[in-house]
């Protein structure tokens, strides 16, 4: 349907007169690409695993602008109430419903298309780091560019409060799609802890969300991101992330994906230096009909830089999950310390897990280790736990939150941990 596509971008060009000619030339890039390449195939190695059939054959419409209520919001607010908070509606800024940092923190949060507006210096950054060649998600993405949430924590400023940004899709997009375009810039030694949400008020209801958010972690910085995916599970979510970091910084990544009906997220982080290190954790929950795919790529350019990821999935019905997580280390990227774990929980004989950890090393002086695991519950823990009393049911589900609870340990900020615990324990209910 690259036709369908076309023609919405030429509506939507012509009513973007406002913007500045240098985004325009990169919408008209974007476009470009996508209708040169289409849509991905079985035939496209990184996409054999996830058909997305059910996306390129739909004609989905623009998402239409839409109201929502504070209260409607309640569910998926987390946190103290002086948290900056950000939402979108149907991939619109809601200024109303949104909560923006205090202004003597010097940080800047809210609409990325009103950064756009009044900050010339964003095109340094805005569409350069995560290319159109990306895929032909990111082309179409950069194609209708127009808003999502913006971050901007000046050097040697220690934010504090985490920034959330809420992505809700009501009930009226039923059909429709967005794409939320999404910068994060954390400038050197400075501190930010940001949260990324992708929630539906229409928990049956079919859409498609194609999300892109550029990461941008200066010298010395300490950045932690969050990345929650809980869309319908009729519905259809793709996003990448796509993170810069400069020397001595830490990025600290996890992602939770529990929607859609087809579900993919490729997170990509570049070590631009030496002396980095990063931290990538992922949790997925999948049941029924459900797919969810994970891609990941770590760049080790440069020497001394330590990397560290480990993604646990649980799996219930006859729902699938892939993994494909690469780490490149590059001839320079001597004393490099990379390691990466895939581990799968099976609670049923139907479900299924494709996974693929990679490593690709040009370097002789390394520390490397990569694995992979699929299987079911233990036995032994199991009859151990039925010895002492505890209900069969019961124990699975302690068991399986167990096995989940290792990697949502390890986000630093506490009330975020709180939250994503509670979202696990009332997940893994529905699941044992």
């Amino acid at each position: 349907m690259t036709e369908t596509y076309q023609r919405h971008f030429e509506a939507f060009s012509a009513n973007g007169g406002g913007s500045p000619e240098w985004l325009a030339a990169r919408r008209r890039a974007g476009m470009d690409r996508f209708a040169a390449v289409g849509f991905p195939t079985s035939r496209d190695e990184e996409w054999r695993f996830t058909p997305v059939g059910p996306i390129a054959q739909a004609e989905f419409r623009p998402a239409p602008a839409a109201d929502v209520s504070r209260e409607a919001l309640a569910p998926f607010v987390f946190g103290h109430p002086e948290w900056p908070l950000l939402v979108f509606v149907n991939g619109r800024f809601a200024p109303a419903l949104s909560t923006l940092p205090p202004a003597a923190l010097g940080v800047t949060a809210g609409s990325l298309a009103e950064a756009i507006e009044r900050d010339p210096s964003l095109e340094r950054h805005l569409a350069r780091h995560a290319p159109v060649e990306e895929s032909a998600f990111t082309a179409l993405n950069t194609a209708f560019l127009r808003d999502g949430a913006f971050v901007h924590v000046p050097a040697k400023v220690d934010l504090g409060l985490p920034v959330h940004a809420l992505f809700v899709t009501t009930e009226g997009a039923q059909g429709g799609v967005a794409h939320p375009r999404n910068l994060f810039i954390v400038e050197r030694e400075a501190r930010a802890s940001i949260v990324e949400s992708y929630v539906t008020l229409a928990p049956g209801s079919t859409y498609f969300t194609n999300a892109v958010t550029e990461v941008l972690s200066g010298e010395n910085a300490w950045t932690e991101h969050t990345r929650l995916q809980r869309e319908s599970e009729q519905a259809y979510h793709v996003g990448l992330t796509h993170v810069e970091q400069a020397r001595d910084s830490h990025y600290r990544s996890f992602t939770l994906a529990m929607g859609g009906a087809i579900a993919r997220h490729n997170l990509h982080v570049r070590l631009n230096a030496p002396n980095i290190e990063t931290l990538m954790y992922g949790l997925y929950l999948t049941r029924g009909e459900q797919l969810v795919d994970n891609h990941t790529a770590i760049y080790h350019d440069h020497p001394n830089c330590n990397s560290w990821e480990v993604y646990k999935g649980v799996l219930d019905g006859r729902s699938r999950a892939v993994f494909n997580g690469k780490v490149f280390v590059r001839p320079e990227a001597q004393k490099t310390d990379a390691k990466q774990t895939n581990r799968n929980l099976i609670l049923s004989d139907s479900a299924r897990v494709d996974t693929k950890p990679q490593l690709e090393i040009f370097a002789d002086d390394v520390r490397c280790t990569h694995g992979a695991t699929v299987g079911q519950l233990d036995d032994v823990a199991l009859f151990y736990a039925r010895s002492r009393g505890i209900p069969a049911a019961e124990a699975r589900r302690l068991l399986t939150y167990a096995f989940a609870a290792e990697v949502v340990d390890e986000v630093a900020l506490a009330p975020v941990r709180e939250e994503l615990d509670r979202l696990v324990l009332e997940r893994l209910g529905t699941l044992v």
